[in-house]
């Protein structure tokens, strides 16, 4: 598609996840969920997502935020809320990038660790795959992993998206409405 290299590994079968990385570096893009229970909180992403805990800010009265990782650039802050926790109004979701062949095994992980709810994986018709976790305080979490056999993927819908972006010269700092 671009020249643009990525941590995420082709959709062919068979592809593994790469490593998660403890390096520090500028990250492009976070988000950040306010929890009732921080512990609680990393057992749910550490145990049954498999994400790592980068480090832990403590303040007067115990941790304050655990910073999560995935993979490379796929990070994940988590903060002790002061007060109750309001989630699932907004529709908003957080979706990582999967390996196709990891994602039965991370939904049998989430499911017996238990305190979220997991459904999936399920095919989507933009030719992915996406195991939804919801973690203990309603914030929603999705794994997508591109279909890798060429069977498995709509293939007119391939089409389009090969058509839209071959020889497309770059966009870049333009947006849909400032061109």
């Amino acid at each position: 598609m671009n020249d643009i290299p990525s941590p995420v590994p082709a959709p062919l079968p068979g592809a593994a996840a790469p490593p998660t990385t403890r390096a520090f570096y500028g990250m492009p893009m976070f988000a950040t969920l306010l929890v009732a229970d921080l512990e609680r909180t990393a057992s749910w992403y550490m145990d049954g997502l498999g994400f790592i805990s980068l480090f832990t800010l403590s303040g007067s009265r115990g941790p304050e935020l655990i910073h999560f990782r995935r993979w490379q650039f796929q990070d994940l802050m988590a903060r002790q809320a002061a007060g109750p926790i309001t989630t699932g109004t907004g529709g908003c979701s957080l979706s990582f990038a999967a390996v196709y062949d990891e994602l039965d095994d991370l939904a049998a992980r989430a499911r017996a660790h238990g305190g979220g709810r997991v459904d999936g994986p399920a095919d989507t018709p933009w030719n992915t795959r996406d195991l939804k976790a919801v973690d203990p305080d309603g914030h929603i979490v999705i794994f997508t992993a591109a279909r890798p056999a060429a069977d498995q993927a709509d293939a007119a819908l391939s089409d389009q998206i090969r058509r839209s972006t071959d020889g497309q010269p770059s966009t870049e700092g333009d947006s849909e409405h400032g061109k």
